[in-house]
């Protein structure tokens, strides 16, 4: 494919939304799963943006004002996050209860990957490299 020239499209991601029911509950969950630690009182809907480190954020929709709106969660990983020891990972999703989805996979000596969800079944990859 040619590249558009002049596009007013950034090559650049802004944030990742995750759409979860309980904005609340979704915070309190991934605040524990990526030691954030997070005020509940200043969780307030519709929207949350998780502090992340880099340059994309993570903001959670619990679509407080559109009454329309039916969460229909992926089957496949919406967003993966970065981990420097897959094992060790795995460990801790697992000792705190998370859903596995799909057991890790290795390709090669540095490169691996499972999948788990979160309270509203969004399926999350953990991934080396």
């Amino acid at each position: 494919m040619d590249k558009l020239k002049n596009s007013p499209i950034k090559n650049e991601m802004g944030a990742v939304f995750i759409h979860v029911k309980d904005l609340k509950k979704s915070v309190d969950w991934y605040g524990r799963i990526l030691g954030v630690e997070v005020d509940l009182k200043q969780v307030e809907s519709p929207v949350y943006n998780m502090p992340i480190n880099g340059t994309t954020g993570l903001t959670l929709d619990d679509h407080t004002f559109d009454k329309s709106f039916k969460h229909e969660p992926s089957p496949n990983p919406i967003v993966n996050f970065m981990v420097d020891d897959i094992d060790e990972a795995y460990e801790f999703i697992k000792e705190n209860g998370v859903n596995i989805v799909r057991e890790i996979e290795r390709v090669g000596e540095n490169f691996a990957w499972f999948n788990f969800s979160d309270p509203d079944g969004n399926v999350i990859m953990a991934c080396t490299g």
